[in-house]
């Protein structure tokens, strides 16, 4: 989902070309890969956490050891939960770019992007043009 999250947000281009799960197991702590424009000129790693307990700074410590592994600058790490002051803050810290989207964030752009969700009820709503009975002059 989390691929198809930042597919549909404009990255890489195609879910084929542009976007790759890593393996769960001996994953070093890299979840999935996309390219960040069509063209495959950077790379972004991406880190995805399904928990409840707020995800702290030693899990932030290791993704960023991961990317120091792949050589990148760029990642996105995402829970459904939350972070803590201290992941938020060594984050920040950080000379690679280590964006933070906690579960708030991660809804807002299921919904924006249509990702994960679906129309459940939809409502028009109709006003009177009142160009249409203009005369003409």
């Amino acid at each position: 989902m989390v691929i198809d999250l930042v597919l549909a947000m404009g990255y890489g281009g195609s879910r084929q070309d542009a976007g790759a799960l890593t393996g769960k197991s001996a994953d070093e702590g890299i979840d999935g890969v996309i390219n960040e424009d069509r063209l495959g000129l950077d790379v972004i790693y991406i880190q995805a956490k399904k928990w409840t307990a707020p995800v702290g700074r030693p899990e932030i410590q290791k993704f960023a050891g991961a990317l120091l592994g792949k050589k990148a600058r760029k990642g996105i790490f995402i829970t459904t939960s939350s972070f803590t002051k201290e992941a938020v803050e060594f984050a920040r810290s950080l000379e690679a770019k280590i964006i933070l989207v906690d579960g708030s964030i991660l809804t807002e752009l299921m919904i924006e992007y249509g990702v994960g969700v679906s129309v459940v009820q939809q409502y028009e709503i109709k006003k009177i043009d009142f160009d249409y009975f203009m005369e003409e002059q």
